[in-house]
């Protein structure tokens, strides 16, 4: 897992404010959210298995697989579930510069509310799409700063599953959820190949371990 930690420490929420890392609250809820996507059966097996156990959550799509599985980021709304920007690329953004970031970012923008306007369902949702999570947690002061300008909402998270990196071990995955989520944590999964593997046996096992512990998992709130 590298020097990323699980939970994300305290200091960092300090130095960047701006950013959504988690919401303070003593209800009983969790935020998941998904990453990468839509991607063929994948998402279609997480929105299955999310519905068994009523749960709501936050998609973060990257523009180019939503223009090559349309009828998938369609299954994410008509379930319910709330839709954010990651990109059209998958850029790294402190590689990137500022005006090639937010040119890609719009990009995926213009291709979500695209589909949004296609969508009766996404017209009743009383939370526009404006939400952007950056692709690897990279993105410079200046692109943010630019974001908030724009209009977005910056969210990060709270809590990492580590799904994607292959030397995690699914059942650690599942650990690394279940200990260190506190109620209003916003927890990363990954709808992607690369993932499939950790997040199929993890997210059941989540959804299980705090459904009877008497929580919520909902869309996020802003």
């Amino acid at each position: 897992m590298g020097i990323v930690p699980v939970k994300t420490p305290t200091i960092i929420k300090k130095i960047l404010p701006d950013y959504v890392w988690e919401f303070s609250t003593s209800e009983k809820v969790l935020y998941l959210t998904f990453d990468d996507g839509p991607t063929p059966e994948i998402t279609q097996w997480t929105l299955d298995t999310l519905k068994q156990y009523q749960a709501k959550a936050t998609f973060f799509c990257i523009g180019n697989n939503i223009q090559k599985h349309p009828e998938i980021f369609h299954n994410i709304l008509n379930e319910g579930h709330r839709v954010g920007n990651h990109s059209n690329t998958h850029l790294k953004g402190w590689r990137t510069t500022v005006e090639n970031y937010i040119s890609d970012i719009c990009e995926a923008q213009t291709i979500i509310n695209f589909e949004l306007e296609k969508s009766e369902v996404a017209m009743q949702d009383a939370h526009p799409s404006c939400l952007f999570r950056p692709p690897y947690g990279q993105i410079k002061p200046s692109q943010g700063k630019t974001l908030k300008a724009l209009g977005y909402t910056v969210v990060t998270w709270s809590i990492l599953s580590f799904d994607w990196e292959k030397e995690t071990a699914p059942e650690t995955c599942y650990n690394n959820v279940i200990n260190e989520a506190r109620p209003g944590s916003i927890i990363v999964f990954h709808d992607s190949v690369k993932a499939s593997k950790n997040l199929m046996h993890a997210l059941p096992k989540v959804l299980v371990y705090f459904s009877e512990k008497g929580y919520s998992f909902k869309r996020l709130p802003i």
